[in-house]
């Protein structure tokens, strides 16, 4: 059974849907500020992409045409990613955009009421907190996003055994013909 580059791309696509929908929101919502239903969806879909799109915007100087580059290229890096022959690309892909959910979700979620608390001290004593906001969206986003790495490691064994399957075949096959 070929692996399927669709289903490999679909987390990554998933992410990349959610941070262009913030843009369009938020684009949206700066034509038609008076409208519930645009603060509604911006206020929905911040939460996952609003860290980085302020990084972005900080110092790339906030044009929505290069966050549209950006979200675009990264569309494009993660389906070649998706469509290249190694394992290792779809592998990286998937895996890098459920890190970039961690992160924003534990990055955006100082500022909301956070369901988890935990205190670390570093090795030279300074203590520090981390706040990570499980609300029924996040907790949605970080299953996908398992699930879409459980299916990028499961296509990964099946092409390392059917591998090692074919070496045992040339094997054989060379052992038959000395």
């Amino acid at each position: 059974m070929k692996r399927k580059s669709i289903l490999l791309f679909a987390f990554p696509a998933f992410i990349l849907a959610i941070m262009a929908g913030e843009r369009a929101a938020t684009l949206l919502l700066g034509t038609y500020p008076a409208s519930p239903a645009m603060w509604w969806i911006w206020l929905e879909l911040r939460p996952l992409s609003t860290m980085f799109w302020q990084q972005v915007d900080l110092y790339l100087g906030g044009s929505m045409a290069l966050d549209a580059g950006i979200l675009i290229a990264a569309a494009i890096a993660c389906w070649s990613a998706c469509r290249v022959r190694r394992s290792a690309a779809f592998f990286l892909a998937n895996h890098l955009a459920l890190l970039f959910v961690g992160l924003m979700i534990a990055v955006g979620g100082h500022s909301e009421t956070a369901s988890t608390v935990a205190a670390f001290t570093a090795p030279s004593g300074f203590s520090f907190s981390l706040m990570v906001d499980f609300t029924w969206e996040n907790s949605l986003v970080l299953v996908l996003g398992f699930a879409a790495c459980a299916y990028c490691h499961v296509a990964f064994l099946r092409e390392t055994r059917q591998r090692a399957q074919a070496l045992a075949v040339r094997v054989i096959a060379l052992q038959r013909d000395l």
